[in-house]
């Protein structure tokens, strides 16, 4: 597996949270989404983006509203709902755990008896 192809690998498993903690800032739209990820160096296209979205509006943690756009068509903008901020909690709490479980086996920090 190269390099490239691990760190793709890492990134499809923890874009939900991702946006999911994008969305808790505010309310936000596909293309601001995109640009905030890649921003961050975790690059997306749009074909990834939207089934996730609507994933995540399917399974009730997210809602959306259409808004009028300055320029072009109306904008779909995303928001968490009550359920997705309990998902977000949970993704807190399951990636700080993971985080320092990985810092003990690479021995960055004593192990707690």
């Amino acid at each position: 597996m190269n390099e490239d192809n691990v760190k793709v690998q890492m990134r499809k498993g923890i874009l939900e949270y991702c946006i999911l903690s994008i969305l808790s800032r505010g309310d936000s739209y596909a293309p601001q989404i995109i640009a905030e990820l890649k921003e961050a160096q975790m690059i997306i296209v749009e074909g990834t983006l939207y089934p996730i979205l609507t994933r995540q509006k399917n399974a009730g943690l997210l809602s959306y509203r259409w808004e009028e756009s300055p320029q072009g068509p109306p904008r779909k903008y995303y928001r968490l709902t009550p359920e997705g901020e309990k998902q977000l909690a949970l993704l807190d709490e399951a990636w700080n755990e993971m985080v320092e479980q990985i810092k003990t086996i690479r021995g960055e920090q004593p192990k707690e008896e």
